[in-house]
């Protein structure tokens, strides 16, 4: 924080620096008077968003690296299929300085999955986080690029079915999780009990530590995170807001601490004394912020009214081909 130094020997998240500099954009965005404090705000988010070379992380190829590191070189993965790097790729088309190439993000898009689970039709991404991320900043109700066009659909409404897909599938609970069902849902990348086997009630069942938990193909191991399930509030707080009473008043998954709820739960668990249950003493950064952006956007569209007057995000969005809503010139 002090420095700007690399901590520990992590890589250059190609993901990260999206967040990062979103969230500069959007203080930028925010902070916009005159004041001498507020002028070098948006002086300085501009120049961090000129300085990333978007060009150099994709590395020879058509679609963008996932991270870097300077004793291995690029990461052999690569940003395929739907996910987070919506945004990414965005940002990068709408670089005034190192500028993606358009058929990068055709590329992109080219590797998307559709699937129908349970009478819904969607662009699939198991943890739900990854129909989120993107969503906290760009306001994509009504707004098309040319897959959604043919879908007859749009990333926003395609979040709304993925959260009803998971809904469903906790109700339906293929595996007999304790505790799943219509008010106890929400599977994401997240931390778990562990990567532990037991023998529960009978059954063989195995506990993971930190993977990406997803929904319907999972892995799944009867870990909820709650804050996965709040983000969503934009998309379908009918489903949502009952599930926040859930975990509150009945499950009580809230320790005392200003940051909400726990990250994770597991009622299915059994801990080394005997007793049923696991919840994580953990609260991390990245889950937090989404539930308190996801909640304005909800209340107010904020953040969204905020970069919807963002000249590198309109034509990141217009260069990736998308139309229509907002973006249509009054």
């Amino acid at each position: 924080m002090e420095t700007g130094k690399r901590a520990w020997n992590c890589e250059l998240s190609t993901i990260d620096t999206t967040f990062l500099i979103v969230g500069a954009l959007t203080a930028s965005a925010y902070f916009k008077g005159n004041s001498t404090q507020e002028q070098e705000i948006h002086y300085l988010a501009e120049r961090l968003y000129w300085r990333v070379d978007w060009n150099w992380a994709l590395n020879e190829s058509n679609v963008v690296s996932q991270g870097w590191e300077p004793e291995k070189g690029f990461f052999p993965y690569r940003w395929l299929g739907y996910d987070e790097a919506l945004l990414l790729y965005i940002l990068g088309l709408g670089s005034p300085t190192y500028q993606l190439p358009a058929t990068s993000f055709n590329a992109w898009s080219n590797s998307y999955q559709w699937i129908s689970k349970y009478g819904y039709n969607y662009l699939y991404a198991g943890s739900l986080f990854t129909h989120q991320l993107s969503h906290i900043w760009v306001d994509f109700r009504g707004i098309q690029d040319a897959i959604m066009r043919e879908k007859k659909s749009d990333y926003f409404k395609n979040s709304c079915l993925a959260t009803y897909v998971q809904r469903q599938y906790a109700i339906e609970n293929p595996n007999q999780y304790i505790g799943y069902g219509e008010c106890c849902w929400g599977i994401t990348a997240s931390d778990g009990p562990g990567f532990i086997t037991e023998e529960i009630d009978g059954k063989k069942r195995v506990f993971f530590d930190y993977v990406a938990r997803g929904v319907p193909d999972g892995p799944d191991d009867g870990t909820i995170a709650p804050w996965t399930a709040i983000s969503s509030l934009p998309f379908a707080s009918e489903i949502v807001l009952p599930l926040i009473e859930h975990i509150t008043y009945k499950l009580q998954v809230k320790s005392e601490n200003p940051y909400g709820f726990n990250s994770t739960f597991n009622q299915t668990f059994v801990n080394k004394d005997g007793s049923r249950g696991w919840i994580s003493p953990y609260h991390f950064g990245i889950n937090v912020g989404p539930i308190m952006l996801m909640i304005e956007n909800y209340r107010t569209g904020m953040v969204w009214s905020l970069l919807r007057d963002n000249p590198y995000i309109k034509n990141g969005l217009m260069r990736a081909g998308f139309t229509g809503g907002w973006l249509t010139p009054s």
